[in-house]
């Protein structure tokens, strides 16, 4: 299974409801300062203990979305439209239909960039070609 298809059902641990910012950078292979930065965002929303951070179960699965949506190229703003869908309070249809809109959006792109790396590539190729054969090589 794929890291993002691992992210796309996060579900809540059976031994906690709560985590610790450690425990996240821990299972998420991330920093503080990260979770920091999402939290300063307005991604994740976590509660103040005196100075320590905890996190929920809902801030966890929004960690996991936000570093997917990272991980497959969309924008910060990107994923806050997504996530934030999660809210609207219909089962949640419409986040699931947004998203996979925006990812069959971001499928598209891909595969047009990927035929431009394969022309530049071949391109490249063909090139390296004529210069190995240049009778002026040696």
């Amino acid at each position: 299974m794929s890291t993002i298809a691992a992210y796309a059902t996060i579900e809540p641990r059976a031994d906690r409801d709560r985590y610790s910012i450690t425990d996240l950078c821990a299972e998420f292979a991330v920093t503080p300062r990260a979770l920091r930065f999402y939290e300063d965002e307005g991604l994740i929303a976590p509660e103040r203990r005196g100075t320590a951070r905890v996190y929920s179960h809902r801030d966890r699965a929004r960690l996991a979305w936000i570093l997917r949506g990272k991980r497959v190229g969309f924008s910060l703003g990107e994923i806050r439209r997504m996530i934030d869908l999660y809210d609207v309070g219909d089962g949640r249809r419409v986040q699931r239909a947004v998203t996979a809109d925006r990812c069959r959006e971001r499928i598209a792109a891909l595969e047009a960039q990927k035929h431009d790396i394969d022309a530049a590539i071949t391109e490249l190729t063909d090139f390296v070609r004529l210069l190995d054969t240049d009778p002026l090589k040696d």
